[in-house]
Parts: C-alpha cells; sequence; structure tokens
C-alpha cells in the first residue's frame, strides 16, 4: 500500500491532476464566495438608499397615506417608501427572485413568470381573504385589487391575517395593503374600499390600468346575496373565479376540499348559494373551498338571536348594513386560513399551468338526465290518462324543466332522499297530485304547434321508483289523493317541502 501511494506521488500525471482540482475548488469557491458578497452588497446598498426618517417629521405627514401620522408610523413610512421604488422599478430582480427561489423551483421559471404577470382580484378582505391576499403576495402575484368595505375590528383578530391592535378601525384593505408591503414591497396593490354588488360590478371587477383581464377572481364574501351576484357574473362574463364556502362553526381542516359549485355538502351557506345559482341557471363549472364535516353533538352551531336582541327593532335594523348578517358566527380562527390558502393554493397552480387533479366529487349529470326524462315521461302518462289514452297528443311534448331545475330539487330540496321513506336509491320525480285541468299548452297551429306540459317545479316530488309506480296508479291516473294514501305525517313533511320549493320558483 505504502509502494503505491510512493508510486502515485511520483507520478507527474497524478501531481498535475491533484493541482486541477485543488485549483478548480479555489476558483469555485472563489466565485461563489464573490456571488455571495455581491449579493450582501446588493442588499446593504438597497438598506442604505432608503432615507432616514429620524428628522422627517414633515416627510411622515406627506407620505403615510394609512390613517394620520405619528411617530410610532415610522416603520410604516420606510416600507411605503422602499415599495414606491420597488413598484417604480428601482429593486434588484435577482433579490426578487431570491425571495421567490423555492416557489421558483416548484414552479419552474416559466411558471413563476405567469405568476408575476398576474393579476388577481379578491372580494372580501376577512379571515379567508386576508389569508389568500397573504399567500399569493408571498408567492409573486404582482398585481392585487382588494375589494372590502368593511374596517377591522377586535373580533377580526382571532382570525385575519395580518391585522394587529393597531389596525382596529382602519379599512380591511388599507390593513392588507399596509403589512404586505413590508414583505413584497414589488406588489402593486389597487384598492377598493366598497361593497360589491351587482351594478357596480363591471368597474370593480375591470381590466387592469394596462388593460389586463383578471387571470383570477377569488370570491371570500359572507354575504348570499351579493356572493351568488359575483358568482353569476363571473359565470356569465366567463372571467375565472374561485368561491370560498362558509367557515364558521367547522373545525376539522382534514375535511376541506375544492369541487364544483354543484357538489353537495352540509354547509348553509353553500347550499343557499348553490340553490340560488342553480335556479339562475349556474349548476356547475365554478371551483368551491368547502367543507363535508357534519354537524353532530357538542360541535358549534350558529344560534338563534335571543329575545332582548329583537325587543331593539326589526332583525333586519340590528346590523351594520342592510341584509348583513347580525349574529356573531362561531369561528374557529384557525378554519379561515386553511380556506384561504386553498383559494390561494388553486388561484396559482390555475395561473400557472401546475397540473391540479383533485379527489374528483360523484358525478351526478348522468342521473339529473335520468330524472329529467322520467319527468318528461310521467308527464306524457298523465296526458294520455286525462285525453282517453291518445298517443299522439303527447307526440313532441316539452316540459319547462331543465337538468338544473332537477339537480336543485333532488339536492337541495329533497337531499338525495325519497320525501316518502328517506331512501336514497333508484329516485324518481312526478307530480304530488292530480292535475284537476288539462296540463296541455299549445301555441301555435300545425306544423308550427308547439306542444308543452304547465308542471312547476313545485308540483313534483322525490320517491323511488317503486314508490312512484304505486302513487302513479292510485293518484294521478286513479281517483285517491295523497292524504288517502299517505299518512298525516308524510302528507304535512312532503307539503312543506313543496312550499318551500314554491319559496324559489321566482328566482328560476
Amino acid at each position: 500500500m505504502a509502494s503505491f501511494i510512493e508510486r502515485a506521488s511520483a507520478s507527474s500525471k497524478v501531481q498535475f491532476a491533484a493541482t486541477a482540482i485543488a485549483s478548480g475548488a479555489v476558483v469555485v469557491g472563489a466565485i461563489l464566495g464573490y456571488q455571495r458578497l455581491q449579493r450582501e452588497e446588493r442588499v446593504h446598498q438597497l438598506k442604505d438608499s432608503i432615507p432616514s426618517i429620524l428628522d422627517e417629521g414633515e416627510a411622515l405627514r406627506r407620505l403615510n397615506s394609512y390613517g394620520g401620522a405619528s411617530k410610532a408610523d415610522k416603520e410604516d413610512l420606510r416600507n411605503e417608501i422602499l415599495a414606491r421604488r420597488a413598484q417604480a422599478g428601482d429593486y434588484d430582480d435577482e433579490l426578487i427572485l431570491e425571495q421567490l427561489a423555492r416557489n421558483r423551483v416548484f414552479l419552474t421559471p416559466e411558471g413563476l413568470d405567469k405568476l408575476r404577470n398576474s393579476f388577481v382580484i379578491i372580494v372580501g378582505c376577512g379571515g379567508v381573504g386576508s389569508h389568500c391576499t397573504a399567500a399569493l403576495a408571498r408567492s409573486g402575484v404582482s398585481k392585487i385589487r382588494l375589494i372590502d368595505f368593511d374596517q377591522v375590528s377586535l373580533s377580526s383578530l382571532n382570525r385575519h391575517a395580518v391585522a394587529t391592535l393597531a389596525d382596529v378601525g382602519s379599512p380591511k384593505v388599507h390593513c392588507l395593503q399596509r403589512r404586505l408591503l413590508a414583505i413584497a414591497p414589488w406588489v402593486h396593490f389597487d384598492l377598493r374600499q366598497e361593497k360589491f354588488w351587482d351594478k357596480a360590478a363591471d368597474k370593480l371587477l375591470e381590466p387592469w390600468k394596462n388593460g389586463q383581464k383578471p387571470d383570477y377572481i377569488v370570491d371570500a364574501i359572507d354575504n348570499i346575496d351579493t356572493k351568488v351576484a359575483l358568482l353569476k357574473y363571473c359565470h356569465d362574463h366567463e372571467l375565472p373565479v374561485i368561491s370560498s364556502m362558509g367557515a364558521g362553526c367547522k373545525s376539522d381542516p382534514t375535511r376541506i376540499i375544492v369541487g364544483d359549485i354543484g357538489t353537495s355538502t352540509d354547509d348553509g351557506l353553500s347550499r343557499s348559494t348553490r340553490r340560488r345559482l342553480k335556479l339562475l341557471g349556474v349548476t356547475k363549472g365554478i371551483p368551491t373551498v368547502y367543507s363535508t364535516e357534519k354537524t353532530g353533538e357538542g360541535k358549534a352551531e350558529l344560534l338563534p338571536l335571543p329575545d332582548d336582541e329583537f325587543q331593539k327593532g326589526q332583525v333586519g335594523d340590528l346590523g351594520v348594513l342592510p341584509d348583513f348578517r347580525v349574529r356573531i358566527l362561531p369561528v374557529l380562527g384557525t378554519m379561515p386560513a386553511v380556506f384561504g390558502y386553498t383559494a390561494a393554493n388553486h388561484v396559482i397552480l390555475s395561473v400557472t399551468g401546475y397540473p391540479h387533479d383533485y379527489v374528483p366529487a360523484k358525478g351526478r349529470e348522468k342521473m339529473y338526465e335520468g330524472l329529467l326524462a322520467a319527468v318528461q315521461g310521467g308527464e306524457e302518462k298523465v296526458l294520455r290518462h286525462m285525453t282517453g289514452g291518445d298517443p299522439s297528443i303527447t307526440l313532441g311534448l316539452k316540459v319547462p324543466i331543465t337538468t338544473a331545475d332537477m339537480a336543485f330539487l333532488v339536492e337541495e330540496i329533497f337531499k338525495g332522499r325519497s320525501a316518502i321513506t328517506g331512501l336514497t336509491t333508484r329516485l324518481t320525480l312526478m307530480r304530488w297530485r292530480k292535475p284537476k285541468d288539462s296540463i296541455l299548452v299549445r301555441i301555435g297551429e300545425c306544423p308550427d304547434e308547439q306542444k308543452s306540459s304547465n308542471v312547476k317545479l313545485e308540483d313534483l316530488v322525490c320517491m323511488t321508483k317503486e314508490e312512484g309506480i304505486r302513487h302513479d296508479k292510485q293518484i294521478l291516473r286513479g281517483d285517491k289523493t295523497p292524504e288517502e294514501v299517505y299518512d298525516p305525517v308524510t302528507v304535512e313533511k312532503v307539503e312543506a317541502l313543496l312550499r318551500d320549493t314554491a319559496k324559489y320558483e321566482k328566482y328560476r
């Protein structure tokens, strides 16, 4: 062994190779060291270039846009000065890429470029919206529009992403900008401190100053009317949007998923939103963050208002704004963050083109089509029975009902169960009561005659096919009434469901 080492050390080739390796290591070390020194020098230059504010009282009052100046705002002023320079392009791009290095490796340089050039709108800057905004700003989105009319309150602090006690009373949109500029000063914010509503949608969702349309819109609204208006507008104008449903009363983060708006859940906000959207013709195509968590004994619930609150006036008069909730929702502070980060995650993946194959929700389109065919067939049977069995009378008969209506009835009204027995298999829809008059509506004359049924959603009840055969034989084509076939409890339950359907018929 020793002789081998002696021979190797005496070889000029080995000595040359060793020298080359050592020289290479020295060169690589020198290059890396130089790059590190350069990076540190750029950081120092950047920090040193920010004006001192120890004696800049007048500048403080002039530059601070967060609701008044004081010496306690020095750090905010420094952040604002840095942000102005960064947004003007006076910020080393290599430092930005260093801050976004982990995202760049994950999304690829091309994906990160798409994200950095994207324009995202967040509607609602509370618990969900603030966490979503923070994640997008940290991840590289450079143009963000914030829409919210509200201010930070003490009760906001259990779930807001960046608000502090010093922010209580300030607008939520200003609070987010103020705090996030200290993290990502290159982000351009467009603040809209106003309530979203359908009449202002064109202005609030307008393109960026350079004409760029929003790459994504995040719905983090907790008011049903406003939420439905936003989602309907985005659907009609083909604007990509993701909607966050209710985080209130939820505690299990493993139950939060991303699914289509048509997916059924136990969440009250999502149920009401889906119901309204389905009646407006929107049944699918909107990604939604929601929880599949079930309510149960010992879990938080939205409690009714106590009697003493009603003594103060009408319920609608108890809120800060008309039509807004007046009860304090039970919210575990961690859950809005999970909802917000899930929405932000979806936006990031969608904008960059990163694959996101979520666990698919149970497909029910074929079931809705089958139910619609069953209603069509049922109307033809009833009409033939009422006209003495003439098959020509039903030729070309149409029904004024869509698959969206089927989805609404089965999922929202009957909860996927037979109204008679509660069974969930082999479901169908048919009339509850035998029509007293003709169901045929005729317009025009042959060969341009149009024939349709006058059936309404409030006429239909969900039951199993076996129950439907009995119902059709005894009631629709028989001489009995529902009161003669079913017990009083079942009749009242069905009638209550049909009354519930009638309330929403006006939204169709």
